[in-house]
Parts: C-alpha cells; sequence; structure tokens
C-alpha cells in the first residue's frame, strides 16, 4: 500500500514537471504571423503577369451574335455591315416606246413577293423618266422602302448607237452593254418588260451560288423539245447548245463578265466582252433574227462552260404549253418566272398568261393577297379552259399560292413578335 502511493506520486510529479516544460516551450517560440487578410497585399507576379498562350486561346466572340470577332489593329475602319449594293438584289430591265404599264406591272410583282431589298435599274428613253419617277412615287411608303431605284439613258459604248437601238425591238441591245455600263455592280438579274415573277427574286437569286468557277451567266432553254423549237429549225448561225437559249430572264455575275477573254471566231485570241460585241455584231448581222438573244447565242456557243442552264420553270411562255405542256419542271414546282412575250398580255391569243397580267396590274397595294389576288384569278381561270395553257391552272397557281401562304406566316410572326410580353 505505501509503495502504490509512492508510484502515484511520482507519476504526479513527473506529469507536472512535463506540463511546466510545455507552458516553457509555448511562451519562448517565436509569434506565428497573422492571418493572410491583415497582412499588408503583395501581388503574385509569376502568376498575376503570365500571359495565356496563344494557340490556347479561346476564340473572341461578339456579344451581341456569339460570332466569332475578328482581330482589329488599332485605327482600323470596321467593317460590320456590307456595302449597300451588296446588301440588295440588283433588278435591271430595259423599257422603250410603250413599254412603260408593262415594266410597272414588271416592277410590282417583283416588289410584292420579294423578301430581300431591291436595287432596280431601269434604262429608258428620256420622255419615259419623269413618267417612271411619278408612278414609283404613287406606290405606298410600305413598298417603296423596299427598293431603291436609278434610271439611266440608253447608251452603247462601241459601235453605232442608231444601229445598235434598231437591233430587234427598241432599245433591246442595251442589256449587251450592262457589264460595261453598271461598273460597281457585282451580279445583276435582266429580265424584259413583260415578265412577271410569281415567287420571291430571293430564289432565283440564290442560282449565283451554285456557279462553278466558270459560269458567269444563267439563262433558261429556247425550247424543251429540239424538233418544234425555233433554233434547231431555222437558225443560220451558232447558237447554244440543241435549242438554244432565251434571254429574257438572265442571271449574270457581271464581275467575271468584265474579267473574262472570250473565245470567238473572228481572232484566235481572246476578246473582253465590250471588245466582242461589235466586231460579233458586223459579222453575223445579215444572219441573225432575234438580234440581241441571238448574239449571245452565238457567243455561249464558242464559251459553253461559261453559261449556266436554268430550268424551264424560271422563264415560262406560252410554248411551254400552248402545244400542250412540255416544261416538267412547271408541272412538278408551278411556275416562277412568267415570260409573256408575243404581246400575249395584251390580245385574246393566250388569255391565261393574260389573266395573270391583270390581275397583278390591278391588285391594290396593301390589300388581302387572298381575296384581291388569289380569288380572282381563280375567277378569271375559268374563262381560259378553252386553250391548252387554261386546263393546267395549278401549273399557273402553285408558286403564287406558295408565295402568298410565306408573306402571310411571316407577317404572322412579326405580328406576335410585337406583341409577346415577357
Amino acid at each position: 500500500m505505501r509503495l502504490s502511493c509512492k508510484v502515484a506520486a511520482a507519476l504526479l510529479c513527473l506529469g507536472s514537471l512535463l506540463l511546466l516544460y510545455l507552458l516553457a516551450g509555448s511562451a519562448a517560440a517565436p509569434p506565428r504571423p497573422p492571418p493572410a487578410p491583415s497582412a499588408p497585399a503583395r501581388p503574385a507576379a509569376p502568376l498575376a503577369r503570365r500571359q495565356p498562350r496563344p494557340s490556347r486561346s479561346p476564340p473572341r466572340r461578339s456579344p451581341a451574335r456569339g460570332k466569332l470577332a475578328s482581330a482589329r489593329k488599332p485605327g482600323d475602319q470596321k467593317h460590320s455591315k456590307e456595302p449597300s449594293s451588296l446588301q440588295c438584289m440588283h433588278l435591271a430591265v430595259v423599257a422603250c416606246g410603250d413599254r412603260l404599264e408593262e415594266t410597272l406591272i414588271m416592277l410590282k410583282s417583283a416588289v410584292l413577293f420579294s423578301n430581300r431589298r431591291l436595287c432596280f435599274h431601269i434604262f429608258s428613253e428620256d420622255s419615259l423618266k419623269p413618267e417612271f419617277e411619278k408612278k414609283l412615287k404613287e406606290w405606298p411608303s410600305s413598298y417603296t422602302k423596299k427598293f431603291q431605284h436609278n434610271i439611266y439613258p440608253i447608251t452603247f459604248s462601241v459601235g453605232n448607237a442608231q444601229e445598235w437601238k434598231k437591233l430587234f425591238k427598241p432599245c433591246a441591245a442595251q442589256r449587251l452593254f450592262l457589264p460595261v455600263i453598271l461598273k460597281d455592280v457585282d451580279s445583276l438579274l435582266y429580265v424584259d418588260t413583260d415578265v412577271l415573277f410569281l415567287r420571291p427574286i430571293d430564289d432565283i437569286w440564290h442560282i449565283l451560288k451554285e456557279f462553278n468557277s466558270t459560269q458567269l451567266a444563267a439563262m433558261a432553254p429556247e425550247h424543251e423539245i429540239p424538233k418544234i423549237g425555233w433554233y434547231s429549225r431555222f437558225a443560220r448561225h451558232p447558237y447554244y447548245g440543241t435549242t438554244g437559249v432565251n434571254s429574257g430572264v438572265m442571271l449574270m455575275n457581271l464581275t467575271r463578265i468584265r474579267n473574262t477573254q472570250f473565245k470567238n471566231s473572228m481572232i484566235p485570241s481572246g476578246l473582253t466582252w465590250e471588245e466582242m460585241l461589235y466586231p460579233l455584231y458586223q459579222k453575223y448581222k445579215n444572219y441573225i433574227t432575234w438580234g440581241d438573244q441571238d448574239l449571245l447565242n452565238i457567243i455561249f456557243y464558242f464559251n459553253p462552260e461559261c453559261l449556266y442552264v436554268f430550268p424551264c420553270q424560271w422563264n415560262y411562255r406560252p410554248d411551254h404549253c400552248m402545244y400542250g405542256s412540255n416544261c416538267k419542271g412547271a408541272e412538278e414546282e408551278g411556275v416562277s418566272i412568267l415570260h409573256g412575250n408575243r404581246g400575249v398580255y395584251h390580245d385574246e391569243k393566250q388569255p391565261t398568261f393574260k389573266a395573270l397580267y391583270e390581275v397583278i396590274r390591278d391588285f391594290p397595294f396593301e390589300d388581302n393577297l387572298f381575296q384581291s389576288l388569289y380569288y380572282p384569278l381563280q375567277s378569271k381561270f375559268l374563262d381560259t379552259v378553252h386553250t391548252l395553257c387554261g386546263r393546267i391552272p395549278q401549273v399557273f397557281l402553285k408558286q403564287i399560292e406558295k408565295t402568298m401562304k410565306k408573306v402571310y406566316e411571316n407577317r404572322v410572326i412579326v405580328y406576335l413578335g410585337a406583341n409577346h410580353r415577357y
């Protein structure tokens, strides 16, 4: 018992000594530094100044659209928008004599259905210029804001102007000089005055993107069946393909035309477009019937790689139905562009064509398209069933119905968007 008490006393003494030692050690140790926030701020030099590697940096994105933003040097101009001449679709027409009304109805059909802004290039005699200005200003602002226009005098840069002016129809040869006159225009759609658009110009404008590296113009065949085509039966000069091409609707890349050396039958080397026109006319003027269209056929006969041929529904003429339907593209998709050549808008030979012209002519701007355009058209077509063209009304109505539906769908989307509350 006495031994156990001695052991316990000894252990107690050792614990006391150990506690004293630890307390003394803690008092002698240097004080610990204060926490980081109260210490003087020092920059983390190696990490803060370290630049990310160029190869690993993520691409900068535009905050507005989320697209890649290109780096610019100080002082560089910001090219956020295309020039106005590139933003619109360029449409050219040549009007002389009594073609004022036809031209205005053609332009009206273009504005009614197209989506993108249009740039009209109107070539006319001086006497018609004030009439064009007056009539276009009478259109409602909701439509005039969709286009801009320029009116040019009739000019020919080479050869005899009077000779060119009388070629085939008054002023028709002017279209041959468009690449020379419109030097600031890259691409262009030329149409005759007797053309009507039954769908947006945007759709034919997209064909420019289908051109390969050598193609610089697009036209439709003159006929679908060689044995009844005019060129294959009567032409006394070279022409493109098996049936020739019709120039009433012509899509052109003017930049390529200006920069190309064209093969020809006059000299071994190539000629520019402007250099070639007058010598070509002088060589073949006694053999051509359809004027500038014949010259275009000759040019593309020697340069077939330069031409894109689009289907007949983009240049639908009476020949495609007056002897029976022979344009399969129109049967499947409907007429896209109507070409009322041979004066069929103004006589009773092809009442289906005349009906379309009169309905678009009489349509009041901003009226209901279905009530004031589509239904009157259907009614007029009932009086044309005695003709072969009148027996296929769906060919004429398919695209225009589709286009009107899209117009209303777009209006509904705009209306809902404007009135939607978050």
